[in-house]
């Protein structure tokens, strides 16, 4: 397939996603439980049993972020999908987000106010949004079960954010600005304004007076995320048009520009490696952010960053619905975004 642009790339995908989708959500084991243990009593982290909603997919928060993907894709391409692939995805939704599963999940969550922070908890908002503005009628029950979730996950932010003295800027689930976006979104589109000044404020504080940013230092051996471009897209997100005009550039200077390392495909060396494949991710991430970016940017690099992100997610694509496991249980939810940066 060459078609990776927007709608036509996320329709000649969707079958293959969906059913993606499907698989690795069915795939209990490996799963990585990351449940602090506090004692000897305290040691079943059978996934079902700990998770009821958000199990499979190898961990909590990629069954999270897969579920919000299985939903974009009923939204976005439902009609592209067989009869038999949309039944198995609507059925599969209905099985895991119900009142008393995603109960257990968001008081997992306040016992446990460590858990997943802040990258889960900003792929449990975005769900929990998503589904609170579904135009799907079976999302309607979804939206009710999982509404708590987003009044969980503000509170978590509120207690944190104040206490956390500097940003992470890893590449990984621990950073800041990627979650504080996901965050933003989910807020804004639930009216919690109170939620949406806090990260406005924070990132503002953390990250206005950034300037030279050194895009070629990136990308870490596991990196999936760019630091560079998850900052650039929340500031875009926090700051009012003409001052992001002023911002940008003197962050990042070479956005776009031929010699620009942020525009290049990372290398895998090994593709059952679980951290070496957070490098398709990057390749997805990259497509993704490059492409929200490139409005704010002139012609000729609009153009460039057109043609480099079309490449990078063909050239993951395989990777996506064929590759490892460590690959196939998380790569749709960053293919999803980057087809359809342009829509958004």
């Amino acid at each position: 397939m060459t078609t990776t642009g927007g709608e036509g790339a996320l329709t000649a995908y969707a079958q293959q996603w969906a059913e993606t989708i499907i698989t690795v959500l069915r795939t209990s084991y490996p799963y990585a439980a990351q449940h602090v243990s506090r004692s000897a009593t305290d040691v079943d982290v059978t996934p079902d049993r700990l998770h009821p909603a958000f199990h499979g997919s190898f961990d909590w928060h990629s069954s999270v972020h897969m579920q919000w993907s299985a939903v974009r894709i009923l939204e976005l391409a439902g009609d592209h999908l067989d009869r038999s692939t949309r039944e198995t995805l609507t059925t599969l939704l209905d099985e895991r987000l119900t009142d008393q599963h995603c109960e257990v999940e968001a008081a997992y969550l306040q016992a446990n106010p460590h858990f997943e922070r802040p990258y889960g908890w900003a792929w449990a908002a975005q769900l929990a949004s998503t589904l609170a503005r579904s135009p799907l009628p079976e999302a309607q029950p979804w939206a009710q079960a999982a509404g708590g979730l987003l009044d969980v996950v503000g509170g978590l932010v509120t207690a944190w954010l104040p206490r956390l003295a500097y940003p992470v800027r890893t590449g990984e689930h621990s950073n800041v600005a990627f979650a504080l976006s996901l965050m933003h979104d989910a807020f804004l589109s639930c009216d919690r304004t109170d939620l949406v000044a806090l990260v406005r404020s924070q990132a503002l504080a953390w990250f206005g007076g950034d300037v030279d940013y050194p895009a070629g230092w990136e990308p870490g051996g596991s990196d999936f995320l760019s630091p560079a471009l998850c900052e650039s897209d929340l500031m875009r997100r926090v700051m009012e048009p003409s001052e992001y005009a002023e911002w940008l550039p003197a962050f990042l200077p070479g956005l776009g520009a031929a010699d620009d390392p942020l525009l290049s495909t990372p290398q895998v060396r090994d593709s059952h490696d679980g951290k070496a494949v957070h490098l398709f991710g990057l390749a997805l991430s990259r497509a993704w952010q490059l492409r929200l970016l490139a409005s704010h940017l002139p012609a000729d690099r609009r153009s460039r960053i057109d043609e480099v992100t079309r490449d990078q997610i063909a050239r993951v694509q395989r990777e996506i619905i064929d590759g490892d496991f460590m690959s196939t249980h998380w790569l749709v939810t960053f293919a999803l975004l980057a087809v359809t940066a342009y829509e958004g």
